[in-house]
């Protein structure tokens, strides 16, 4: 009964946080507001949550990381792909190494593997921070394209070199080429479970509702259960589970294009998907707010082992490993783009000039979250000769305060670096849009025409009269979308479409009142009463 209490009290806090970051002055990443609970609860509890870290890869991540591998743009992906690996892979390896030797500096008590191990897990960026922070910064598009499929694939990296570096500290070995050839391993066999999961999953869902029906909600389901498919079969191949809950939804993604599910699947799952996304986001940080006091204290009691006293030293490590961390991470970030720009003189391309402003927001984005917590909670408690696991608290510490760190100077910094620039519009993204438009609605007009020859010829036709005048009402509404993409009249259709929208949003809240009236009175069922608020709630939306 304790569990339960504990799970339904970090989700009040989960929603008494949304409401808590509007009352809040400025732009408050949800995520800090989240933690602040977690620390909140933890202080107000007598018993605290003992957080299983395989429990929490396995309920957390999967389902998160396929919903981003599932809705992020993959044309911004496929086109800045240099760059996203060159962040995901490369950053991560320059980062453990410089990382770990200024960790180990520092701190010379604790062990150059244990600082390698460190400077790994704080290596990844997170794609819920990144995405928290965008929020409530203008971040151009290109750029947040990048920084979500860097936040995407560097998981894998980082816990892989996480993982050789914790052998290292407990063996006191390493071979580079067993690393290479696990890492490769993890890679390649991760994103083909995410692939065949997914591909087998979906084939097998078409071939029962191909012949037996679709039961309602089971697609909705089976779409929920994949990730954790694929997560769990890449883990018995010893492979990245992470990566593969990734690949299973970029996977879905293309899956979705052949337009098999049915148009009401579609919207109740992407409520669904919605609300599983806010929960589960709000009580990883939720969680890390509450583990926090008994990090802090674990912490200071290894610190004073190690001589030092005065445990302001672990916010002056704290400071200089996130410093160097941003650091390391200009300096990558500032080659990569000079190698761009040589590139694009060596191709005699239009080079741009580095806007320094945008190198520094592309540095301080890189925001660490729960793929940090949960990776340094790993960490083993003894060492294979029976002795504790060298500074582990102290590690854990460090890493939880560099996930602190890294959001509040994003927060704070960002909205104020990037106040006041202007980025160039993207227009080929509204050129597209227009050119799907334009062809849908053609191909509209070409279906009711054909249709309505069908209907008039076929024997059910009652009235030859009713099909013309129907047709007609059809087509004047996709000859009126056809209008609104017509770049010569596009502004006046503009202001027909907001003149309209006004009007309609005004009827239909009408319709809605009128129903539930209707229902309060007993003058129709509850049944008939949802049907018709569903279909004008439906045809309230294409307006919002």
């Amino acid at each position: 009964m304790d569990s339960i209490e504990v799970v339904l009290v970090m989700l009040l806090a989960v929603v008494a946080s949304a409401y808590i970051r509007r009352v809040l002055p400025g732009s408050i990443p949800l995520p800090l507001v989240q933690i602040g609970l977690g620390a909140l609860i933890a202080a107000q509890s007598s018993h605290g949550v003992d957080l299983e870290p395989d429990l929490f890869f396995l309920v957390f991540l999967p389902p998160l990381l396929f919903l981003d591998g599932w809705r992020i743009p993959k044309s911004g992906l496929l086109r800045d792909k240099g760059t996203i690996l060159e962040l995901a892979f490369g950053l991560v390896v320059f980062t453990v190494i410089g990382a770990g030797y200024l960790i180990h500096w520092l701190i010379p008590a604790m062990p150059l593997p244990v600082a390698f191990a460190l400077a790994a897990i704080v290596s990844p960026t997170d794609p819920i921070a990144v995405s928290s922070i965008a929020s409530s910064a203008p971040i151009p598009k290109r750029l947040m394209h990048i920084l979500e499929g860097e936040s995407l694939l560097n998981d894998a990296s980082g816990l892989v070199c996480f993982r050789f570096a914790v052998a290292a500290a407990l063996t006191g070995t390493f071979s580079l080429q067993t690393a290479a050839l696990t890492f490769a391993w993890l890679v390649a066999a991760g994103i083909g479970a995410g692939v065949a999961v997914t591909m087998l999953i979906t084939w097998l869902q078409r071939w029962l509702t191909r012949h037996f029906g679709e039961p309602p909600g089971s697609p909705i389901l089976v779409n929920l259960l994949i990730p954790f498919g694929a997560y769990l079969v890449a883990e018995r191949l010893h492979a990245s589970g992470i990566l593969a809950a990734v690949a299973a939804g970029i996977t879905m993604s293309y899956v979705e294009l052949s337009g098999h599910a049915m148009a009401s699947t579609r919207i109740q799952r992407s409520a669904v998907w919605d609300t599983v996304q806010f929960s589960l986001n709000g009580v990883m940080f939720v969680l890390l707010g509450e583990q926090l006091p008994d990090i802090f204290h674990s912490a200071g009691m290894s610190l004073e082992e190690s001589g030092h006293i005065n445990r302001w030293w672990l916010l002056v490590y704290a400071l200089a490993i996130t410093a160097g961390l941003l650091v390391l991470r200009m300096a990558w970030v500032w080659a990569s783009l000079r190698l761009t720009v040589f590139k694009q003189k060596v191709r005699h391309q239009p080079r741009h000039k580095i806007n320094p402003r945008l190198l520094l927001a592309t540095t301080l984005a890189g925001a660490r979250g729960t793929i940090t917590l949960a990776g340094v909670l790993t960490l083993p408690l003894m060492l294979p000769d029976g002795r504790p696991f060298p500074a582990r608290a102290l590690t854990i510490f460090l890493a939880c305060s560099v996930i602190l760190i890294s959001l509040l100077v994003a927060s704070i910094a960002l909205p104020r670096l990037l106040a006041g620039m202007t980025f160039p519009a993207e227009p080929e993204e509204q050129q597209e849009e227009d050119i799907a438009r334009r062809a849908a609605a053609n191909a509209a007009i070409a279906a009711i025409e054909k249709t309505q020859v069908t209907l008039m010829e076929s024997e059910a036709c009652l009235d030859p009269e009713v099909y013309p005048q129907a047709a007609a009402r059809v087509i004047a509404f996709y000859e009126h979308k056809l209008k609104e993409v017509d770049p010569d009249s596009e502004h006046a259709w503009r202001k027909t479409d907001y003149a309209e929208k006004e009007l309609r949003l005004a009827a239909l809240a009408a319709e809605r009142r009128t129903v539930f009236d209707l229902a309060r009175h007993d003058h129709i069922s509850d049944e008939i009463s949802r049907k018709l608020v569903r279909e004008i709630d439906l045809m309230e939306a294409r307006y919002r």
